[in-house]
């Protein structure tokens, strides 16, 4: 038996009572539906990721369901326990190897690259909307595209107890020394010693942090 459920609006323009009916049971359904169906396609995520043999999980890793974690022309992820990768969080290897370490927090819709291998210490905290890339393209012949110049590959540390503010870029060849912060906004192009906050186009020293 098919049931009909009118559709109709009231002469001053609300809806009946039998269209208020029907979307607070969809709505109803869907509160209760849609974040079942996230947890569950995190968790399909996550088995997928560990039976990869390139990719390795730690144990309590925190990763959504819009987290892309890929090899890209060979390379291998390694992700540390307790680490969470946030919303739009990118991890692509390029055929090379990105390692993060434990307790950290990549926010949403930061992009770290694995090209000349990217690694990140424990206890490191990057905000949303950085960029990570140990490649950096060749231009020097004006006679011949950037393209046809290939590139260079050095590499990116990032030591322990790291802070990246918001919206940082972080390029090749650069070490970013233990328990140093760099301000939002900031592009890293030279290598940053410890304890030591940076800011700016490019970062440039602001202060030191005291140790006590």
């Amino acid at each position: 038996m098919q049931i009909s459920v009118p559709l109709t609006l009231t002469a001053n323009g609300q809806l009946s009572k039998y269209n208020t009916m029907l979307k607070t049971i969809i709505i109803t359904f869907l509160s209760k539906f849609v974040p079942f169906a996230r947890e569950a396609d995190r968790q399909y995520k996550i088995t997928l990721l560990k039976n990869n043999p390139n990719i390795s999980i730690g144990n309590n890793v925190h990763i959504t369901s819009t987290t892309k974690i890929e090899i890209v022309n060979g390379g291998h992820i390694t992700v540390g326990k307790n680490t969470a990768l946030y919303d739009g969080v990118l991890l692509l290897t390029y055929g090379g190897n990105i390692f993060i370490g434990d307790n950290c927090s990549i926010n949403a819709y930061t992009i770290i690259y694995g090209h000349g291998n990217t690694k990140i210490g424990n206890n490191v905290l990057i905000a949303g909307h950085c960029m990570i890339i140990p490649n950096k393209h060749n231009y020097k012949n004006p006679h011949s595209t950037i393209m046809q110049q290939g590139s260079t590959k050095k590499g990116i540390t990032i030591k322990d107890d790291v802070w990246i503010a918001h919206g940082c870029s972080i390029l090749d060849g650069v070490t970013i020394g233990k328990g140093s912060v760099i301000g939002a906004g900031s592009v890293v192009n030279k290598s940053i010693p410890s304890y030591s906050v940076y800011a700016g186009v490019p970062a440039r020293f602001i202060k030191k942090r005291r140790l006590r």
